[in-house]
């Protein structure tokens, strides 16, 4: 009982959780879900009550324990910490299948869709069962035993190599720096940059600056470097990470994880009565079939090419008249788009993240919410957190009521993955005691504070805030009370990034950039005069942006759709190749290894769905410009979208809730104008 992570009351009490808890609690957990599992099993007249609610409880009580360990081994990693999550892991991915291949278990839900209560079940009710019957089918429920078994063999396999390739991404990214001493090869790099480039060099014991794979790090000299070999250094180390190129080649080579992970998959899709892991990964998407992804992904390339091969040309022609360069490198493509935007539109990201320290964009971002939505995020005063960074805070409704929680993780560090996310901390769940409050995780890696200089954000940095923020509210403001199909869980995964790319667009108005922007020095709002620049410049080589995200799509479905047993390395670097001569106009040179640094595929959940980001931009541009005909704060229309899309979750199909708000179905119109495609 001294265990924090088996106590099921509150929040995860995180000064307390140390690694040797976490096996320890998942054994005690798993043990006594199987005891109840039995018990559970063997009613003969299951009921909503005796039967789904008893099953939410053991999956509430996993949860508890499960969800902290493994964002501490995300924001938190140790040596300690990932034993005891990699320890874990087989035990959890068995337990997962087990309930998923449970014929009895099936059998209850089959008898409620067919029973006499089903007619007075709600719509998330329904959707529920639904959704568990479908799971079951595709984890093989209905396998004959020894091709069951091999279905969880397969599973404990992926669990293990997916946190693998996790982790050789992140050892890499943290292998590699380069110590700069040298002044003339700093030129170009802005000064707050620079800072945090002699701070990373004092910590480390070392003289002038130091440059890290972190994004904030590399991506400034990668953007404003002048000195082109200091360039193509970092881009060769970022790109070549975890793979069998580069600085560190083979070091952490995660080449056989992806082959075996492909291999895999395909296997468990083809088990389970698919051809291929692309045809099973739809099975749980809006969209039905590969030809159906295949032919949304062409058109918008078609659509975007012609735009992207001229960017490409103005690109090359101004480095050729500027520096008289005449082949232009994917190391020049960052620099020089930064400085033509400037030259055109006298704006850069240095110019605005003066007026954008992090304080004023997290007040600023919360005060939007509360015009949309009517809520408002004040912070707790005591919080149980992982690092004196983390900030906890409270959601209320109009009316004082408590909506949800939320942990803010903002700052790069060390031990943290990187990138940008959310997670489910806690769901929304009704019992007998009354209403669970949900809580979200929102993980960023922004810079720190330097001395005396607060965290300033580039305007793209606050766009992944307001991102994260609306698959946040997402989450909280579900008004849903069963976990199985309360906020981001039951969603369709080609629509769960609705909310959070529709939340960008409030980044981009005049109303709410007067609310976010601040100058860290002078107070003064962000001029109208730079509000002018920043908006002509929103399109600007917005079709290379989209080229490249068609890029990843089509290479994760092709590599899904194609894959087979006999998976190679080759078969991987040759399909990227393809879709590259297809797709993308940029050059890339033969060594950069993109894909073994691809995590959301190979280690997270879009595998054969990374076309969702485009698909659900689709849907989020069309669901924004419902307040472009009205204004953007409108009170009335914000409600209608979180009743219909915020509140409810996956309660429903993820189309039925895009209808309810926008009256019909969506189209192109709206995406292709924001993205500059057409007029």
């Amino acid at each position: 009982m001294n265990n924090p992570l088996l106590l099921q009351d509150g929040l995860p009490l995180f000064s307390q959780i140390c690694a040797e808890h976490i096996e320890p609690a998942v054994d005690a957990i798993l043990a006594e879900n199987r005891a109840t599992l039995a018990k559970i099993t063997a009613i003969d007249n299951p009921s909503w009550e005796n039967f789904v609610e008893s099953l939410e409880t053991l999956d509430e009580r996993l949860h508890r324990a499960w969800s902290p360990a493994t964002h501490l081994n995300a924001v938190m990693n140790s040596p300690a910490i990932r034993a005891a999550y990699n320890a874990c892991l087989p035990k959890i991915s068995d337990y997962a299948t087990e309930l998923d291949q449970n014929g009895r278990l099936q059998r209850g839900y089959s008898m409620l869709k067919s029973g006499p209560e089903w007619q007075t079940y709600n719509a998330a009710q329904r959707k529920l069962v639904e959704d568990a019957l479908r799971d079951f089918r595709l984890a093989g429920v209905d396998l004959p035993s020894k091709k069951k078994t091999r279905f969880r063999e397969i599973m404990q396999e992926l669990s293990k190599l997916q946190a693998k390739f996790e982790e050789n991404l992140l050892d890499a990214t943290q292998g590699w720096f380069k110590q700069v001493t040298v002044e003339n090869s700093l030129q170009g790099i802005p000064e707050n940059a620079l800072a945090r480039a002699r701070h990373e060099a004092q910590f480390r014991g070392l003289e002038g600056h130091v440059f890290t794979l972190d994004y904030p790090s590399y991506s400034t000299v990668i953007t404003y470097a002048d000195d082109r070999a200091l360039r193509e250094q970092l881009y060769q180390a970022y790109t070549t990470r975890a793979s069998d190129q580069g600085p560190n080649a083979g070091r952490w080579d995660n080449s056989q994880a992806m082959q075996e992970i492909l291999r895999l998959r395909h296997e468990a899709a083809v088990l389970t009565g698919f051809k291929n892991f692309a045809e099973y990964s739809l099975a749980t998407k809006m969209v039905r079939s590969p030809e159906e992804v295949i032919a949304f992904l062409n058109d918008l390339v078609s659509r975007c090419q012609p735009a992207g091969r001229s960017d490409l040309q103005e690109l090359q022609r101004y480095a050729r008249e500027r520096d008289g360069l005449e082949n232009l490198a994917a190391w020049d493509m960052g620099y020089y788009s930064e400085k033509l935007r400037e030259a055109r539109y006298a704006i850069t990201d240095e110019t605005l993240r003066p007026y954008f320290p992090l304080e004023k964009v997290r007040a600023g971002l919360f005060e939007v919410m509360h015009r949309l939505y009517g809520i408002t995020l004040t912070q707790a005063a005591s919080a149980e957190v992982w690092h004196p960074d983390v900030g906890l805070y409270e959601i209320h409704d109009q009316a004082g009521g408590l909506q949800g929680r939320l942990y803010l993780d903002l700052y790069a560090r060390k031990h943290k993955r990187s990138g940008a996310w959310m997670d489910d901390a806690l769901s929304r769940r009704r019992t007998a005691q009354g209403v669970q409050i949900p809580a979200a995780y929102l993980t960023c890696n922004f810079p720190p504070p330097i001395g005396e200089t607060p965290s300033l954000l580039s305007h793209d940095e606050v766009l992944t805030l307001f991102h994260e923020f609306g698959h946040c509210l997402h989450h909280l403001l579900t008004q849903v009370d069963y976990p199985a199909v309360a906020g981001i869980n039951g969603v369709a995964w080609d629509a769960v990034e609705l909310p959070s790319q529709f939340h960008e667009n409030f980044a981009w108005t005049r109303e709410g950039l007067a609310l976010v922007s601040s100058h860290y020095q002078t107070g003064e709002p962000l001029p109208d005069a730079l509000y002018r620049k920043l908006l002509a410049a929103r399109h600007f080589h917005t079709a290379l942006a989209l080229l490249r995200q068609l890029e990843f799509g089509l290479f994760d479905f092709n590599l899904h759709l194609r894959a087979d047993k006999r998976i190679s390395d080759d078969f991987i670097t040759s399909t990227l190749a393809e879709i590259r001569r297809q797709v993308s106009v940029v050059p890339v040179p033969d060594w950069n290894r993109f894909a073994h640094s691809f995590s959301h595929i190979f280690a997270g959940g879009y595998a054969a769905g990374y076309y969702s980001y485009l698909w659900a931009e689709v849907l989020a541009a069309d669901a924004y410009s419902a307040f472009e005909e009205t204004d953007v704060f409108n009170r009335v229309t914000g409600k209608r979208f979180r009743d219909t899309i915020l509140g409810q979750g996956g309660s429903r199909e993820a189309m039925e809730l895009f209808v309810a708000f926008r009256g019909r179905q969506p189209t192109l119109d709206a995406f292709l104008r924001v993205n500059g495609i057409a007029a």
